[in-house]
C-alpha cells in the first residue's frame, strides 16, 4: 500500500473520531464545570456504529500468524533523543521524548522507598506537520519530574504525562490543545505513570506505572477512582491508546535474557507485543507478540505506537529508534489485513 493510502486512512480515522467527539454527549465537561479547562472531554454514548469499534474488532482477530509487512519509513531530522509516545490530531503529529542530561544511579539499598537517583533531564512534546517536519517543541514538567511517557490524543487534547524517572515516584498529567498548543497542567499523581489514555465513555483518565505493574483511574482533578494489579507478565506497556467502547490498546516491550551461548543474563533479547485490556472489568481481552525489527535493531513496538483500522485492514505507526541510533528516528508503518469475522 502506498504512503499516501496509508495516510488518507490515518486522516479519515482521526476524522471519524473529531465527528464522534462533536456529537457525542458532554457529561465530562459538565462534571468538570469548567469548559475552557476540560474542553474535548466529552463522553461517547453507550450506543456505537460500526465504525467505531471497527478497531477493537480488528485487533481481536490478530494472531501470531498474522502478516504485517512495513510499507514505509518515515525519517525524522532533527534531534530526538529517547523516543516515548506518538499521536497524530488532524493537522500534526505529536511525540514525546526524555533528553537525559544527568543518568540516573541505583542506591546500594532503597532510600525513602526509592531505588535510585533522580537523575536530570527534558521532557519533549515534539510537533510535526504531517510530513515530519518539525514546528514546534514544547517542553514539558518540573524539577525531577522531567521523563514523557506514552501519550493519547482524544480528539481534541493530548494527553502526556511526565514522570521522575524511577518507579515509585511522581508524576504530573498535562493535557495539550492539539490545535492552539496550549499547555495545561492538569494535576499531579504519586507513583510513576508512563502511559495514559482518556476513557471517553467515563470522561476519566486512566495511567499505568512504571513497568506497567499497577493502573489507576482519576476524574478531571486527578482524584484516583480505583486502582488495580496487571496480572499479565507479558510486556511491559510503553504507549497507549483509547478504543471503544472504554478499552486500551496498549504496545512495549520486555528485554529477555539470552541463551549461555548468546551472551546469558549478559545480553538481553527484545520481546514486543500489543495488549487489549478492558477497562470495565479491568481484564485483558487479547495480547499478541510482535516481532520486527528497526533499523538500529530494536522491536518495533519498544515505544511510539498508535494504530488504527479501516475495516479489516490495520494500519500501525511506531517509532522505536533513538535520535543517536542507527538511522535516527524513523517513523514506521505496518500494515496488516486480518481475516472477516464471521
Amino acid at each position: 500500500m502506498s504512503t499516501n493510502r496509508t495516510r488518507s486512512i490515518l486522516t479519515a480515522t482521526v476524522a471519524i473520531v473529531l465527528a464522534a467527539s462533536a456529537i457525542s454527549g458532554t457529561a465530562a465537561a459538565q462534571a468538570a464545570g469548567n469548559n475552557d479547562r476540560h474542553e474535548g472531554n466529552n463522553v461517547d454514548s453507550d450506543v456505537h456504529s460500526a465504525t467505531s469499534t471497527a478497531l477493537a474488532d480488528a485487533f481481536n482477530r490478530v494472531d501470531r500468524n498474522t502478516a504485517w509487512q512495513q510499507t514505509s519509513k518515515l525519517k525524522l531530522n532533527f534531534p530526538t533523543y529517547h523516543t516515548e509516545g506518538i499521536a497524530y490530531s488532524q493537522d500534526h503529529i505529536f511525540l514525546s521524548a526524555v533528553q537525559i542530561t544527568e543518568p540516573t544511579k541505583k542506591f546500594p539499598t532503597p532510600q525513602d522507598g526509592l531505588d535510585r537517583t533522580p537523575g536530570k533531564g527534558i521532557g519533549h512534546l515534539f510537533v510535526m506537520d504531517k510530513s515530519g517536519n518539525l514546528q514546534k517543541d514544547i517542553i514539558l514538567g518540573e524539577g525531577d519530574m522531567y521523563h514523557p511517557g506514552g501519550i493519547d490524543f482524544d480528539g481534541v487534547n493530548v494527553w502526556v504525562p511526565v514522570a521522575q524517572y524511577r518507579p515509585n515516584s511522581s508524576a504530573i498529567i498535562y493535557r495539550v490543545n492539539a490545535t492552539t498548543l496550549d499547555v495545561h497542567k492538569q494535576f499531579e499523581v504519586e507513583d510513576h505513570f508512563g502511559g495514559i489514555v482518556m476513557d471517553k465513555r467515563t470522561g476519566h483518565l486512566v495511567g499505568n506505572t512504571w513497568g506497567s505493574r499497577r493502573f489507576a483511574e482519576w476524574d478531571m482533578q486527578g482524584k484516583q477512582l480505583s486502582s488495580w494489579d496487571n496480572p499479565n507478565f507479558f510486556i511491559d506497556y510503553q504507549d497507549c491508546q483509547y478504543v471503544p467502547n472504554s478499552k486500551m490498546l496498549c504496545a512495549g516491550i520486555t528485554n529477555l535474557p539470552q541463551t549461555p551461548s548468546a551472551g546469558g543474563t549478559g545480553a538481553t533479547y527484545e520481546l514486543g507485543g500489543m495488549a487489549m485490556i478492558d477497562l470495565k472489568s479491568h481484564s485483558l481481552i487479547r495480547d499478541v507478540p510482535f516481532q520486527q525489527w528497526s533499523t538500529a535493531g530494536h522491536v518495533a513496538t519498544r515505544n511510539p505506537f498508535k494504530i488504527v483500522a479501516d475495516a479489516n485492514h490495520l494500519t500501525m505507526k511506531v517509532a522505536p529508534d533513538n535520535g543517536d541510533e542507527g538511522n535516527g528516528t524513523e517513523i514506521l508503518t505496518y500494515e496488516a489485513t486480518v481475516t472477516p469475522a464471521k
